[in-house]
């Protein structure tokens, strides 16, 4: 037969009182409710747990090797609490964020930076990854959050927009559109542009961007990430086309940020299963990434 909680807690403090009357104070019940357990766990068990001689009890070999395992359960039930606390107080558990790659360069470091400076012994983990990737993570439980300048598009999923982040055009220095405060995509064509491929879903933002305002541009260099955009830009290979997150509290010394104006924009929002509830450290990671994007 089986100990039950009770009895496992009964049986430990007599192990560790010595007596029948101190268990009783430390668990505070009636020494003979104490006597009555102990000897119903005993003939439940099928074993003398004690010797009784002269009004004492002296634990038998079979208790002492009971108690350590005993122990043991208590040590876990310890654990179980002190993670218990842990997880109220923030302080320990996991976060996993699928992301944008260029948000993965930018503003995400800067709120992961935060966030384990308040929370050290939480394991983050980050994956970079292409819209359709990011879906199918999100949706197949592998991350808790997805943070994307691309909209993800699911019934399942909850969206909250952290910024509406405009489409830029990095120019060189020196350019005659670097010292614009603006500029529309009109002014662009003709310009040796910095571009994406068909299959980058970037590439869909920039052709309708340009096919609301006029002729589609010939992009002689193409690209897959808009960080290697950038980087053709310092380099002066051409005007590259970002979304302003690309250049997130950079400053970069041969190239300026020129706004565009069109309703177009690569709005970042921050994605979850609305049929899951997110944890604790969840809810303070998109608080700290949404404090990040507004300064």
């Amino acid at each position: 037969m089986k100990m039950n909680l009770r009895q496992i807690e009964v049986f430990r403090a007599v192990m560790l009182t010595g007596s029948i009357s101190g268990a009783s104070k430390l668990l505070y019940v009636s020494q003979p409710a104490i006597s009555r357990l102990m000897s119903h766990t005993e003939q439940r068990l099928g074993l003398e747990l004690f010797r009784r001689t002269k009004g004492r009890l002296y634990p038998t070999p079979e208790a002492r090797r009971l108690l350590g395992e005993v122990n043991a359960v208590y040590e876990g039930i310890e654990r179980v609490n002190e993670i218990a606390e842990d997880l109220a107080a923030n302080r320990t558990g996991s976060l996993r964020i699928t992301c944008s790659p260029n948000l993965g360069q930018t503003v995400l470091p800067r709120a992961i930076a935060s966030f384990r400076a308040a929370h050290p012994a939480v394991r983050v983990v980050v994956r970079t990854q292409i819209p359709g990737n990011m879906l199918r993570a999100l949706l197949s439980g592998q991350v808790d959050l997805a943070v994307s300048n691309m909209p993800l598009v699911h019934p399942n999923l909850e969206a909250r927009l952290l910024v509406k982040n405009e489409i830029v055009a990095l120019v060189p220095v020196g350019h005659r559109l670097a010292m614009r405060k603006w500029v529309r995509p009109a002014d662009l064509i003709g310009e040796d542009l910095i571009g994406y491929g068909p299959e980058v879903p970037f590439a869909l933002l920039v052709h309708e961007m340009f096919g609301n305002d006029g002729d589609q541009p010939d992009m002689r260099v193409q690209v897959e990430q808009a960080h290697v955009a950038r980087a053709l830009a310092q380099a002066g290979a051409g005007i590259a086309l970002v979304d302003a997150m690309t250049v997130f509290g950079a400053n970069w010394p041969n190239i300026v940020a020129v706004p565009i104006r069109t309703k177009v924009n690569a709005s970042v929002q921050i994605f979850h299963v609305q049929t899951e509830p997110l944890s604790r450290l969840s809810l303070e990671f998109v608080e700290t990434l949404t404090g990040m994007m507004k300064r």
